[in-house]
């Protein structure tokens, strides 16, 4: 071996030279390290050079090898070179050389030890680690460190010894790198170490904890950067080990970090590093920090510390303390009660928003639209004092804090869409005011700048709120808004130009055909972008027309659209091969958008879109520069083992990329078994991201285009199939997303051709197709093989969403299976009991039973556990009986929820249960009308509603006649004021509860009574349904020949005209033929009556 030249290999790849540095290390993996003696090599570089960087790179390259090639070094050899490394190691001044050296000898250790041999080393570490020089002191620690990583579980059982040798180190009165090592060590204990098998152990880590607190105390005072790090990398790594090891010392532990971010006396980057790891406890110790109520302090804390907030930062710029605050205030908002954050908020608010001080002002705006996405429908409750607030503030002096505002009106829009369109008439000219003043040229850089961001802020915000504006509400904007939007386009900063794009795209989605006389000028003038690639920032503005372009199409349909379709299909298919994800995605979603504008007539490009989408899940995502999932946040700044490797994990947001003490990221040279990491890991990469937009894109495709996918939906469900255990979350809800769409689309093609239509119970009445058969147990093997033990709620939320509508739009055919109907149950039953992994919390057990409260996302969870099972029912019909034994008990229970929406969604469900059971319902008729009479005279307006429509329902179904007359009364004295609501739901609720009560039992309703009364009701407004109950009860009052009825005929006529005109969905075709009926034997009754109106006439033809 030609060791002058492995030498200059190695030196050549410390070269600041890309080329040299790729041909250096080719062939050094080629000639050298498949040899033995490239391991001795290396050790002797490592211990001997007298290049610090050449011995840690050598150190990390011999790590490597080690795995390979120390099995083949000489046994007569091996405790020359175990000496030399542990003296080389000790005796090392560079601390990044001196770490990669521990972590060689920690690999040799992890092979001899397994095979008996270097026994007496644990005795040379406990002897360094005790030494009178802090240098040994420091490396022994390290050793012992890194030794915990790799065999762990070998030291079991030495964990007393380790924890009386660390309990002194721990306080070491010289060295703080013994220290700050010491708590890196114990945070790889806390790792292995079994509470419950081992009290002593969870005894001695418990005594230690006020150490390791003092450490990060003192690091903190003394602005040691790196060390606080370190130390704040250990508490993270504690919060996803064992609850036991920091119960006792939690509490006390939250109010230190709530300490550290608050005091402005220390650095800005470990006030961010506390605020980084209360979001932490928040998120992954939600019900521990809800049991604390701290939720309260944390929130005036934050709305303090976001006043410190300079200009608005960019992406790219350090995170500073008033940024992790506003942070922290989102992550409380999507985890803990409403009671806990949005109600402190608002309470707070006032003294801020009316403050003289315009950083004030500022904080508190901002810190209102963080709250939004986790708490909407709280939020939404609270808009009368809100919106007073922000219009003020969209015309605040100061031009930070109309930004804020401007900000703060895109998040409410958001998540509020319909809420905030309503308010239109104040808040479209309160933007396009900050339009104009932003479009006025200025002198200078710094107001420059501010004037950029209010025009990108002001057409954000447009963008958001037209989301939820009514088409002739849009309509009356246009020509205000177009002109000025347009002119934008050509506006120097690529970023505006993009911000007004996007405005511009969804005012014509929300204007629709008013947008026409601005459709070719707009389409033209954005034209110029869809294939421009000369930079980034082009790249980008690209990206955001093809979205703008997309929505321009939605708005004016396909006709209009169709001469600019293939240029903009042409420069999306070259969009995909630009090397710019932003452009891949966008590319893929405009596709999405022109499958649905275009459906089967899409068929031309499908060819072309199909095979990049599927050449996008089949790429191979072996890159180790992996970030966070929303799942895998606490591991945020810690380093972790990726394949054998050391990586540091970054933020998903891309604000770091993974280091780690050594450089060598090679795969291949890995052990096998570290490779299930990857298990451990919710792991994010580009290319993960991108296969999620893909498969969401795909699965609207497929949708649409229908029958003229049929040739690729094989190859499209395998590689579904593949992604179900993706490790990005993302991906695996997206993956099940296509499964479920891939089978509804193909059993509406079936049901289109020459198959029934199916029918609710079992054993099947419609015999589905084999191929239907097959993909319904693909899908749903595949929802099984996660839905149990997934631990994200998104996941799970969307899971729930995807078999619901598989079950209302396909039926019972995919239930054709015990075991399938017993594990949907039982998954079921765990959410609704709060038990299922998703809503597991990392902290302590019993807290679950004593929080009655919850998020509005966790209740998503719960909420579509419901809907499924609504679906069941309604796929079971008569069948779902059995299941209703095991259901009623934690429905009835939320039924008689102290929350609203927890109530009104209970009894929803109870609704679609009877409807679907039918005359199965009766065994359970007294539990049922007990519960539901209660909820009649519910305060909340929306579960009085859904208990008229239940109980209606239970009257029409139930065959216990004797306790439904007997409630009649009852149920009629409840009903009463509710038809004299001015809500209009509530009063068709009530109608068809009535309508149904009369049917069932036309003599015990005092039909003289309220049949006038019925009649006034009409038409009905807002729950269409209820027409079949109340226009099928008159038919059959007609029918009775019922004098009553007959007496309101001149008042039902104008009724008529009105419920068989627009919009047709008024009527079911059933129902609409009964009625078509009633007018004809009316007509010949009375035919001068039916006459007089222009659409009966019509009707009668």
């Amino acid at each position: 071996m030609d060791e002058q030249q492995f030498v200059q290999l190695l030196e050549s790849v410390l070269a600041p030279d890309t080329e040299r540095v790729k041909a250096a290390t080719s062939a050094l993996r080629k000639t050298y390290y498949p040899l033995p003696a490239a391991l001795l090599f290396l050790l002797q570089l490592a211990t001997s050079h007298e290049s610090s960087q050449l011995r840690q790179l050598a150190a990390v390259e011999a790590r490597s090898l080690v795995p390979k090639h120390w099995a083949a070094v000489p046994a007569e050899q091996k405790p020359q070179i175990r000496n030399a490394l542990l003296q080389a190691t000790l005796n090392e001044q560079v601390p990044l050389v001196r770490h990669a050296a521990a972590r060689v000898i920690s690999a040799v250790a992890k092979i001899d030890l397994d095979d008996g041999e270097w026994a007496d080393l644990p005795s040379f570490l406990q002897q360094a680690a005790t030494s009178q020089q802090a240098s040994q002191r420091e490396v022994g620690v390290y050793i012992l460190f890194t030794l915990l990583e790799v065999i762990g579980d070998g030291f079991v059982e030495k964990l007393g010894e380790l924890f009386a040798l660390f309990g002194k180190t721990i306080r070491d009165p010289e060295s703080a790198e013994v220290r700050v090592n010491t708590m890196l060590a114990l945070s790889k204990i806390a790792t292995i170490l079994e509470p419950d098998e081992d009290p002593q152990s969870l005894a001695a880590f418990r005594a230690t904890f006020p150490d390791m607190v003092a450490v990060l105390k003192q690091s903190v005072e003394a602005a040691d950067e790196d060390r606080t790090m370190q130390a704040f990398e250990v508490f993270q790594t504690l919060l996803v080990c064992d609850s036991q090891l920091m119960s006792a010392h939690f509490g006390d532990l939250v109010q230190f970090m709530i300490g550290i971010s608050t005091s402005k006396n220390l650095t800005d980057d470990a006030r961010s590093q506390a605020l980084s790891f209360l979001m932490q406890c928040v998120k992954y110790r939600k019900l521990k920090m809800q049991g604390l109520k701290v939720g309260e302090q944390l929130t005036v804390k934050c709305l303090q510390i976001s006043t410190e907030l300079d200009e608005m930062k960019n992406e790219d710029e350090d995170v500073t303390p008033a940024a992790s605050a506003l942070g922290l205030l989102d992550i409380m908002a999507q985890s803990l009660p409403p009671s806990q954050v949005i109600v402190p908020l608002l309470l707070a608010l006032p003294p801020y928003v009316n403050s003289q001080d315009a950083d004030y002002r500022r904080a508190g705006i901002l810190a209102l639209g963080m709250c939004v996405e986790g708490a909407p429908d709280f939020l939404s409750t609270q808009l009368n004092e809100i919106f007073p607030v922000v219009f003020r503030l969209l015309e605040d002096p100061e031009i930070r804090v109309r930004q804020a505002a401007l900000h703060a009106v895109a998040r409410l829009a958001d998540d509020l869409a319909e809420d905030v369109g309503k308010e239109h008439e104040r808040l479209i000219p309160a933007l396009i005011k900050n339009l104009d003043t932003a479009a006025v040229p200025v002198s200078g850089k710094v107001d420059g700048e501010r004037q950029l961001d209010i025009l990108k802020a002001s057409c954000g915000a447009i963008d958001s709120v037209f989301e939820g504006i009514e088409r002739d509400d849009a309509a009356k904007y246009i020509a205000e808004l177009a002109p000025r939007l347009s002119q934008l386009f050509g506006h120097p900063d690529f970023k505006v130009k993009a911000a007004a794009a996007g405005a511009m795209g969804t005012v014509a989605a929300a204007a629709k055909d008013a947008f026409m006389p601005y459709f070719e000028g707009t389409v033209n003038a954005l034209s110029d972008y869809v294939t421009i690639k000369d930079s980034e920032d082009e790249l980008d503005l690209r990206g955001n027309v093809c979205d703008a372009l997309g929505s321009v199409a939605a708005a004016v349909g396909a006709e209009p659209f169709q001469p600019y379709l293939g240029p903009l299909m042409q420069a999306s298919e070259e969009a995909i091969h630009l090397d710019h994800s932003r452009l891949r995605e966008t590319s893929y979603i405009l596709w999405s958008t022109m499958s649905k504008v275009y459906e089967e007539a899409f068929t031309p490009y499908l060819e072309g879109v199909v095979n990049a989408l599927l050449q996008c899940l089949r790429q191979e995502e072996s890159e180790l520069e992996v970030e966070l999932g929303q799942e895998a946040q606490d591991l945020l700044g810690t380093e972790v083992t990726i394949a054998g490797k050391k990586v540091k994990m970054s933020a998903a947001s891309g604000e770091g990329r993974p280091t780690g003490d050594d450089d060598d990221l090679d795969v291949d040279d890995a052990d096998e078994e570290d490779d299930d990491v990857w298990d451990e890991l919710t792991g994010v990469t580009a290319v993960g991201l991108e296969k999620e937009i893909a498969l969401d894109v795909i699965g609207d495709v497929l949708s649409h285009t229908r029958g003229k996918y049929l040739p690729y939906l094989e190859t499209t469900v395998e590689l579904a199939l593949g992604l179900v255990e993706h490790p990005f979350e993302a991906v695996r809800k997206a993956a099940i997303g296509v499964l479920w769409r891939a089978y509804a689309t193909l059993w509406s093609l079936c049901e289109d051709g020459q198959m029934e239509k199916w029918q609710p119970g079992l054993p099947l009445k419609v015999q589905p197709t084999a191929e239907l058969v097959k993909l319904g147990q693909v899908a749903m093997t595949a929802t099984l093989s996660i839905w149990q033990d997934e631990i994200d709620r998104g996941t799970i939320t969307d899971i729930n969403r995807n078999v619901t509508a598989g079950l209302k739009s396909c039926g019972p055919a995919v239930l054709n299976d015990e075991n399938v109907i017993h594990q949907i149950t039982t998954t079921i039953l765990a959410i609704l009991r709060k038990q299922h992994p998703c809503q597991q919390d990392a902290g302590d057990e019993e807290d679950l039973e004593s929080l009655q409260e919850s998020s509005e996302y966790d209740w998503l969870v719960i909420d579509t556990a419901l809907d499924v099972v609504a679906g069941l029912a309604t796929a079971l019909g008569p069948t779902f009986a059995g299941l209703w034994k095991t259901f009623e008990k934690p429905v009835l229970k939320y039924a008689g929820s102290t929350e609203g929406f927890e109530r009104s969604t209970s009894v929803g469900v109870i609704s679609d249960a009877i409807g679907g059971m039918g005359e199965a319902v009766t065994p359970f008729t007294s539990t049922l009308l007990k519960a539901l009479l209660h909820r009649l005279g519910d305060e909340d307006p929306e579960t009085k509603s859904n208990a008229a429509y239940a109980v209606g329902l239970l009257c029409a179904k139930s065959t216990n006649d004797a306790d439904i007359v007997r409630a009649y009364p009852a149920i009629l004295r409840k009903l009463e004021p509710m038809l004299q609501q001015a809500t209009p739901r509530m009063v068709d609720n009530a109608a068809g509860c009535v309508g149904r009560m009369i049917m069932a039992h036309p003599d015990d309703v005092p039909i003289e009574e309220v049949l006038p009364a019925l009649v006034g009701l009409l038409p009905l407004k807002a729950d269409y349904d209820e027409n079949e109950a109340v226009w099928l009860m008159i038919v059959k009052l007609y029918q009775s020949n019922n004098a009553t009825m007959r007496q309101q005929t001149a008042r039902l006529i104008p009724m008529l005209g009105q419920v068989l005109s627009p919009p047709l969905e008024q009527l079911g075709d059933e129902t609409r033929a009964a009625v078509v009926e009633l007018v004809r034997y009316l007509h010949k009754q009375q035919p001068g009556m039916i006459e007089g109106d222009a659409v009966l006439r019509g009707v009668l033809g």
